[in-house]
């Protein structure tokens, strides 16, 4: 077991079908694909981040024949136009635009996929339009509470990765150092390009080097990639400066309306992105889950064991 590669769990790369984009505002459209079996089950494929976009890899956690797999890049990433803009692009856009899609496919109702902020995304999806989800797959449990994003932008992972930290935490004067998600904020939107750049590099680069049990140097690679930085960057500081823009907790308080809906939570015990306490503490509300928690992971589904959990509970629907 030990020996098994990132392929030997997920199923052989496919190519999309279908590919289009929506026009979801007067300013926003989003980029769309489907693959898989036109005529299989339906399954929205909810990215993270927020601004990670879309991936051909996620549709291999899905057999082709069974799944008509449904991917988006959310508002501002991946092919999504305008690119990087965080005019209209608040969560509530965002469940609006996987409504508009489930309209546009003409789709009654679906399975929902996210991990990290996807997770959070399928599950306020899901507190918003309960009667259309018809089950959740989830990975890395993230709610997007103050006390999560201490943990990791300020001060909790820290203590376990102090050597990826201390680019991340020096980009920013000592005399800002107390509040670096504002700090960063401000070097993210600000006017001047390369100031935008070196911050979403750091930014990136601390979220890369900590995602997986063994860090990875094709994560790293990502920070060097300046346009995929800056969105992924400068989106994710705009929804945690704005606590994503509802209240804090705000899937925990109201779980009441997912409870009957089954959910699988595929969670690595050294997450440190999104430690398993959220992944507990929301399985613990929610009686029609079923909480796996990977002993030899972090926070990725590029590793293998949360992987191997994830096809298992796709192949299981």
């Amino acid at each position: 077991m030990g020996s098994e590669s990132i392929d030997d769990v997920l199923y052989p790369k496919i190519e999309a079908y279908a590919t289009g984009m929506l026009s979801v505002s007067e300013r926003h459209t989003i980029a769309w694909e489907c693959a898989g079996n036109p005529e299989g089950i339906p399954v929205i494929v909810i990215h993270g981040g927020p601004g990670g976009g879309s991936q051909p890899s996620y549709r291999q956690y899905f057999d082709p024949q069974k799944w008509n797999i449904i991917q988006f890049d959310q508002r501002g990433c991946g092919k999504s136009t305008p690119y990087a803009d965080l005019e209209d692009n608040t969560t509530m856009h965002l469940v609006s635009d996987i409504e508009a899609l489930r309209k546009h496919f003409d789709i009654e109702t679906w399975h929902v996929f996210g991990g990290s902020w996807g997770s959070t995304l399928s599950l306020i999806y899901g507190i918003s339009h309960p009667e259309r989800v018809r089950s959740f797959i989830l990975r890395g449990i993230f709610m997007c509470r103050k006390s999560e994003l201490h943990w990791f932008y300020q001060d909790g992972a820290s203590h376990v990765f102090p050597d990826a930290f201390e680019p991340y935490q020096q980009h920013i004067p000592a005399d800002e150092q107390s509040a670096l998600i504002p700090a960063y904020y401000s070097r993210l939107t600000s006017e001047d390009v390369q100031i935008r750049r070196n911050a979403a590099k750091e930014w990136t680069r601390w979220e890369m080097a900590t995602s997986r049990l063994f860090p990875d140097p094709e994560y790293l690679e990502k920070a060097e990639d300046l346009d995929f930085a800056v969105a992924f960057a400068r989106i994710e500081c705009h929804y945690f400066i704005n606590g994503i823009f509802v209240e804090d907790s705000y899937i925990l308080n109201n779980t009441e309306l997912i409870q009957h809906i089954p959910a699988v939570i595929v969670q690595g015990r050294y997450d440190m992105v999104c430690p398993a306490k959220s992944a507990w503490e929301l399985h613990k509300q929610l009686p029609n889950s079923v909480l796996h928690i990977i002993p030899d992971a972090g926070h990725s589904m590029g590793e293998v064991s949360i992987a191997r959990s994830l096809v298992e509970a796709t192949d299981t629907v």
